[in-house]
């Protein structure tokens, strides 16, 4: 025998129903900016190492969660190792690049510069390596942030101090929100923008684009693989598309996701792609496979095309056969209408 817990297949009296009601419509408020945790919260204490930004939390199914306050909606984040320190760098929705001590969860450093919300942040390899750096313990690392005002910014962090790079001006490419950074083998950058395009922003050019991808609608993600040559692109559009990064010609247009697509990754010879409708995907950049799929597409467009035609053929005949009549049956059609 089933069990349920759904209060709908039990009897509720008209007060219970408005009660129920007026706690769902209540829900939704963001008053208090919510943090929003899986289990009931049962009781609430400073963190007594950062007693003014941090919590720890008691649920009800019977753990202890340390939550920290006063942090915008997190939209990126990214991780990095400086003076023996290990570092966490956040972009949030109230367009502020917060740096944190990972061991101790202090906020060391808050950068404000642009004007909207961070989207994206990436470390500059040309001065932090992740595993370099680390051996040489090195100080010192420079970041690219995206942002909803189309500009990327440049910044230049360590342990006790953190700045805007203001010798170099914000980089502006693109015509609207710039979503994603990547950076290649050769240290060049490459962006993805709500303008529906990907650009390669050469480095021995001041940043400046040298190659443009048109993928259309909002691109999202961008990710390049330098053993197959390729820069894959995904976005609203739903489909992950393989581009030339020589030409610049499209090779490919993977479907299968059915809500926008997140966010992509290159492991080795395989693209891992994430989006809205909750599934991870994965997709293989090899020259066989990439072969092997666009043929048997084109094979099923031509079945397709082939069905069609024979369907409509067999649409023809059938209303040839219904409209065409002997001269008999002329004849008998004739007579009846006269006897009418």
């Amino acid at each position: 025998m089933t069990s349920s817990s759904d209060p709908d297949h039990f009897f509720q009296t008209s007060h219970s129903l408005a009660e129920t009601e007026r706690k769902s419509l209540k829900s939704t408020n963001k008053n208090g900016n919510p943090i929003r945790l899986p289990s009931k919260i049962i009781a609430v204490v400073a963190d007594p190492s950062n007693p003014h930004d941090v919590v720890f939390v008691a649920e009800s199914v019977g753990s202890v969660r340390r939550v920290t306050l006063d942090v915008d909606f997190v939209k990126c984040v990214l991780t990095l190792k400086l003076s023996e320190t290990d570092l966490v760098v956040s972009g949030a929705a109230d367009a502020s690049i917060i740096v944190w001590n990972i061991q101790t969860a202090e906020k060391l450093h808050v950068l404000k510069g642009h004007g909207r919300g961070i989207l994206d942040l990436a470390l500059d390899p040309a001065t932090y390596h992740p595993v370099i750096s680390v051996l040489e313990g090195r100080q010192e690392a420079m970041i690219f942030s995206a942002s909803s005002d189309r500009e990327i910014r440049r910044w230049r962090i360590n342990v006790e101090k953190a700045e805007q790079v203001e010798a170099e001006k914000p980089i502006l490419v693109h015509d609207t929100s710039v979503y994603c950074l990547r950076f290649d083998a050769d240290e060049d950058l490459w962006t993805a923008s709500a303008d529906g395009t990907t650009k390669c922003l050469s480095r021995s050019h001041g940043f400046q684009p040298d190659t443009t991808i048109q993928h259309g609608d909002h691109v999202r993600a961008v990710a390049v693989d330098e053993a197959g040559g390729f820069a894959i692109t995904a976005g609203r559009s739903e489909d992950i598309k393989v581009w030339d990064r020589g030409s610049g010609d499209l090779v490919h247009v993977y479907e299968g996701h059915y809500e926008e697509v997140t966010g992509l990754l290159m492991l080795e010879h395989r693209c891992v792609s994430v989006g809205i409708d909750a599934t991870v995907r994965v997709w293989s950049l090899k020259s066989e496979d990439l072969r092997a799929v666009r043929r048997k597409k084109e094979e099923d467009q031509k079945a397709l095309l082939k069905g069609d035609g024979i369907r409509s053929e067999n649409t023809a005949a059938g209303d040839q056969s219904a409209g065409d009549l002997t001269e008999e049956e002329a004849r008998e059609l004739e007579e009846l209408m006269q006897d009418d």
